[in-house]
């Protein structure tokens, strides 16, 4: 266990949130740095806190997977802090922070509520029987299944691991052959140790056209409240890695009827009654189609794109209802905001990058590097999400935001080593 040297004298009485999970911080820093600005966080963390020290009052080590350790190591701090709430934003965490908050009497979703959204064919069969509109879907076990629920359905079909996450092992495919090697993605993928189930651990589902994207909300006694929604970019077809996130306090969406509807049905149907969620949505031309819920905060950067857009606090919302209290989730900004996510061309060794803050347009708000000298980078199906830097834009104007970010390779350049992937 770790102590902090050092408190905000404005926070000495504030009240103390479990934070399970810190994450990888480029990506990650900006939700503690939030956080702590309202509450005292103590970290439950399976590495040595570092860099999350100066936003936490204290930290302890402990496997964060096992329920029974978690739960002592939460019971000793309650002992002498008043503890309020239980917060993770990490997609391996959310059903065992679920299963703490449970334990301890705290705010929170029920445990099958948290479970049903880690495993898409439980969310599409309830949200089936509810009414809610699906996309065609089949749970398969072998290449054959898989084949035959594609022949269906009709091509082309999207081919997903059931219970994993960041677009790892989700792969179209336009015919029975592309169904075969998709099939081997799928189920061969793993993603930051998430469980997988030992049957029917492949989706074939149909493929919805139109434009994606993704609500993130807060639920507090069950009512839903959208914080952020980003009009996504994906590219490295025929897989769907995400490469950027538009978002605007002028966008319609939020105030589309059709979709708040869907969120609130979707949510009542699953059973939330306190948390956060990120939805993933095609906009098809029958309406909006849920793609899956994730029982957490968006990661790649987008309720950070929130906070400068629309002027509210996903993070300090999503805070808010794990402790019981009611957000105020009105945007107070006019605003637009930008990320694209920076990819080699190629697998590659790292030599270095170059920041050309001389190409920068005029909404160019920052950059970042995710790479180092020596690092390898490899591209879908080898690897996902090897991403080298990204670059944020911040503007009064959508249009121009969009148009600062179309050559961000440009403004960050990788200079690497062609390599192949296992050598």
């Amino acid at each position: 266990m770790t102590d902090a040297t050092t408190e905000p004298k404005a926070l000495s009485d504030a009240p103390v949130v479990l934070v399970v999970g810190s994450g990888f911080r480029p990506y990650r820093e900006y939700i503690l740095r939030s956080a702590s600005s309202r509450y005292r966080l103590w970290l439950l963390d399976s590495r040595e806190a570092t860099w999350q020290l100066q936003y936490v009052v204290g930290a302890t080590k402990v496997d964060t997977k096992d329920p029974q350790a978690l739960t002592a190591a939460a019971r000793e701090v309650c002992e002498k802090l008043p503890v309020a709430g239980v917060f993770t934003y990490d997609e391996s965490q959310v059903v065992y922070c679920s299963l703490l908050a449970e334990e301890l009497g705290l705010p929170g979703s029920p445990p099958d509520t948290i479970r049903a959204c880690r495993d898409k064919a439980a969310t599409r069969a309830l949200l089936a029987k509810a009414g809610v509109p699906q996309p065609q879907s089949h749970t398969v076990d072998t290449v054959e299944e898989a084949c035959a629920a594609a022949d269906v359905i009709g091509y082309p079909v999207v081919v997903k691991a059931r219970s994993l996450a960041g677009s790892y092992g989700v792969v179209r495919a336009d015919d029975q052959a592309a169904v075969r090697a998709a099939f081997a993605t799928a189920d061969g993928a793993e993603f930051f140790g998430l469980q997988r189930h030992e049957t029917g651990r492949v989706m074939v589902e149909e493929f919805l056209t139109g434009p994606e994207i993704s609500v993130d909300s807060v639920i507090y006694k069950g009512e839903v409240m959208t914080t952020v929604i980003a009009r996504k970019h994906v590219g490295m077809a025929p897989y769907f890695e995400e490469i950027g996130h538009d978002v605007s306090a002028t966008d319609p969406l939020l105030s589309d009827v059709d979709l708040l509807d869907q969120l609130q049905r979707i949510h009542q149907t699953l059973g939330f009654s306190y948390g956060a969620t990120h939805s993933e949505f095609m906009l098809t031309p029958a309406g909006p189609r849920l793609v899956e819920v994730n029982a957490r905060l968006g990661g790649e950067l987008i309720p950070y794109l929130g906070q400068l857009a629309l002027g509210t606090d996903p993070v300090l919302a999503a805070v808010q209802v794990s402790v019981g209290e009611r957000p105020d989730t009105t945007p107070t900004g006019g605003k637009a905001a930008g990320v694209r996510f920076l990819y080699p061309s190629a697998h590659v060794e790292t030599v270095e990058v170059i920041v050309h803050e001389d190409r920068f347009g005029p909404t160019v708000h920052e950059t970042g590097v995710t790479t180092s000298a020596g690092d390898r980078l490899a591209l879908p199906p080898v690897a996902h999400l090897n991403r080298y830097g990204h670059v944020i834009a911040l503007g009064d104007d959508l249009e121009q935001v969009v148009a600062d970010l179309a050559d961000a390779e440009q403004l960050v350049e990788l200079v690497a080593t062609p390599v192949t992937p296992n050598d």
